[in-house]
């Protein structure tokens, strides 16, 4: 049980990778993310960090790996198929690499969770390409 989606973004992926580490700033997607709360003292590239996007979402950050560009969090609680009585151990995963032919990044966005009463993959894949697609047109793309 999962989703994936992927993109290719126009831009280094060291430019890439900065607007994506930092877990309490998604202001790539001002169509998609209309409000991120903070949530606690922890900043947004501390394991524990968590937020509340839209008014809806809860996370918490698991992983934060700077070396292999890699970002790892938990939804907590969220509407629909996503709200805690209905999904366990839902775990999103984001990974940056850069593509060798030319001077892009390539974006995959999965996540997976335990068990759940079904609806999540249709409920979150429209969100991640969403986000995926604000990425690309920050960059111009």
């Amino acid at each position: 049980m999962g989703c994936y989606n992927s993109c290719v973004v126009d831009a280094p992926v060291d430019k890439v990778w900065a607007a994506l580490r930092n877990f309490h700033d998604l202001s790539f997607a001002p169509r998609v993310i209309t409000s991120l709360q903070q949530v606690g003292d922890a900043a947004g590239d501390q394991i524990g960090a968590k937020r509340l996007l839209n008014d809806a979402f809860h996370e918490t950050l698991h992983g934060l790996n700077d070396a292999d560009r890699v970002v790892t969090y938990s939804i907590d609680d969220g509407p629909d198929a996503v709200s805690k009585d209905k999904v366990s151990g839902y775990i999103g995963v984001v990974r940056v690499f850069s593509v060798t032919d030319g001077d892009g990044t390539f974006v995959e966005w999965s996540s997976s969770w335990q068990d759940s009463q079904g609806g999540v993959k249709e409920f979150c894949d429209p969100i991640y390409k969403a986000l995926l697609d604000s990425l690309k047109q920050h960059f111009g793309g």
